[in-house]
């Protein structure tokens, strides 16, 4: 990178830290500071979970198999925008309608507490990890790929994602994931289309590309490629459609802004598609071989996308990349350890420790749990960057694969079907456990090239498609049946029991009236536009100045673009906010 890229990602993590300061006012109460008091408006909360969602791993290890196998990585994230259109069609509503601080309290509402703290504390200490995980990941393909310090590049970006969380909690995440957003998709549609210009143009892109990259066919002749397919559009869709994942929507101001935001979720996903594949899928017809570009990475594949970046930005503009690979991580990291804090703070210091705690006592702990959980995050990422030997990532994965599904079906099962004991939730979780063992160690690769008589040893790909298509389906499989099979003890539950589940399913379908509830004077919407409005304007008209760098025309009208773009949707929602003032008034 130049001296120019290293002040842009200097003038991005300033800017970060200057969103939480502004937003810093926001926040006067536990609500606020946790979900944002229910008040978000439907592009903030679309933007935020949209960016949730993903990590940089998009543009390193998702790229990297783009690089080499092309398509087949973009149904993980097609499987991601139908999650969000069911959002939109019908669970993000109800989510708000949830009228909770934070997910596991609706937990506690459809299972008692004692699914409460189960699924509290195992989602506690895998947020930690999987956070320290992503940090470490980014630290160590940034320390390859442009020679940073593994160690400081954790540091200064754990402590950034620690103090917009404390400072301006969940409004500071809202906020600052919206304005990711529109850093990161602008600059990557650029990379898009310099990377199809470099190689000739879409129909040289489509000629010249590696035959089996784009051949859908493959899903009928590659092994086990077709289930593996379904599986990840299962496992995306149960992801984004559970209790404990409801967090992303408790912040939006009612039902019809939870609507609206999982459409712009979804939307945003679909054009993701384009912009973060096809550059990638472009780098393997300009660089055959990786391994000559970066040859101390472990697995060259992975910086594919910053390649063909590199081949084609402007000077510059490679900073406003960065930037947006670190927003990819940030917003996942900042979004997690709110969440957790209030997990932590919420449903179990609350109701266990402190039951008379008053809301500034809750505040103030609070914001003491983000630190200790920041710094947590911060060590675990320095530690595992230090291990040699041992993938630690690779265990965590495994890890994740024997109880990610059976904690996620319960709470995705569980807004479906009514009647089941409460018990229902957290012995799923064991029964789920105990399938992913059974799956792991007996239904093997060997196994289903041995069971399906394919007569040929099973190529690496296809070893890890039928692995995580087994693991998953097998365990939506067990769960569910586990779980609906609980319905046959729902008579023998106690009544008072039975009257909290039906109260649950009653608030769950009855739509959030702001005005009436909370009071049309509590909205703050137009105050949201014009702060939010006046941070766009100025990150827009930065990236517009940067056309100022010496750089062919091109590139100056790039930067000019990008920076139209935020100036553009920054004077939209000024004019928002002068319209909601003036409505107000």
């Amino acid at each position: 990178m130049t001296h120019y890229d290293y002040a842009v990602l200097v003038f991005y993590f300033f800017f970060m830290l200057t969103i939480s300061w502004v937003f810093r006012r926001f926040v006067t109460n536990v609500s606020d500071y946790f979900r944002g008091g229910g008040k978000a408006l439907w592009w903030m909360v679309g933007g935020s979970a949209f960016m949730v969602q993903f990590s940089a791993w998009t543009f390193t290890g998702a790229a990297g198999e783009a690089y080499k196998n092309g398509w087949p990585v973009a149904v993980i994230y097609f499987g991601n925008a139908l999650g969000f259109m069911l959002n939109a069609l019908h669970f993000a509503p109800r989510f708000r309608q949830l009228r909770v601080v934070t997910g596991m309290e609706a937990i506690r509402q459809r299972f008692g507490r004692a699914s409460e703290q189960c699924f509290t504390w195992l989602q506690l200490p895998f947020g930690l990890l999987q956070a320290g995980i992503w940090l470490n990941s980014l630290a160590v393909f940034f320390a390859a790929v442009f020679d940073l310090d593994v160690s400081t590049t954790i540091v200064v970006t754990g402590v950034v994602v620690l103090l917009m969380a404390l400072v301006g909690g969940s409004w500071a995440v809202l906020a600052s994931d919206f304005i990711q957003v529109l850093i990161l998709m602008p600059v990557c549609l650029a990379v898009t289309v310099l990377a199809l210009v470099k190689v000739g143009g879409p129909a040289a892109f489509l000629e010249k590309v590696p035959a089996h990259h784009l051949d859908l066919g493959q899903v009928f002749s590659a092994d086990f490629l077709g289930l593996w397919c379904v599986a990840m559009v299962l496992k995306q869709l149960h992801t984004t459609n559970n209790l404990g994942d409801a967090n992303r929507y408790l912040c939006a101001k009612d039902s019809a802004h939870a609507r609206k935001a999982g459409f712009l979720g979804a939307g945003l996903f679909l054009v993701g598609i384009v912009i973060w594949f096809v550059p990638p899928i472009a780098a393997a017809i300009r660089f055959p071989d990786l391994q000559a570009v970066f040859p101390t990475l472990r697995n060259p594949a992975d910086a594919s996308f910053i390649a063909i970046a590199r081949d084609v930005m402007p000077v510059g503009m490679m900073g406003l990349l960065v930037s947006g690979i670190f927003a990819a991580t940030m917003s996942s990291m900042d979004s997690g350890l709110n969440k957790n804090t209030g997990f932590f703070i919420k449903n179990f210091y609350q109701p266990v420790l402190k039951p008379q705690a008053t809301d500034a006592q809750l505040l103030k702990v609070g914001k003491i749990a983000t630190v200790v959980f920041g710094l947590l995050i911060i060590v675990v990422a320095i530690q595992m960057s230090q291990l040699k030997g041992l993938s630690l990532f690779q265990l965590t994965q495994r890890l994740s694969i024997l109880i990610g599904i059976p904690i996620v079906v319960p709470l995705f099962l569980g807004l479906i079907v009514k009647h089941t004991p409460p018990w229902s939730a957290w012995s799923t979780v064991v029964v789920g456990f105990l399938s992913s063992l059974f799956i792991t160690n007996r239904l093997t690769p060997e196994w289903a090239t041995e069971f399906f008589h394919l007569g040929h040893a099973l190529s690496p790909a296809s070893v890890e498609y039928w692995r995580q298509s087994a693991e998953l389906l097998g365990n939506v499989a067990v769960c569910s049946t586990w779980f609906i099979g609980t319905k046959l003890f729902w008579s023998r539950t106690s009544s008072e029991t039975q009257a909290r589940v039906d109260q649950f399913f009653r608030r769950l379908n009855t739509p959030v009236d702001f005005d009436r509830e909370e009071g049309a004077h509590a909205a703050n919407d137009g105050r949201q536009s014009r702060v939010v409005g006046w941070l766009c304007v100025a990150y827009g008209g930065f990236v517009a100045l940067l056309a100022l760098i010496p750089n062919p025309a091109a590139g100056r009208l790039a930067f000019l673009g990008c920076g139209a773009i935020v100036l553009g949707i920054g004077c939209a929602l000024l004019r928002s906010g002068r319209k909601h003032d003036s409505l107000a008034s």
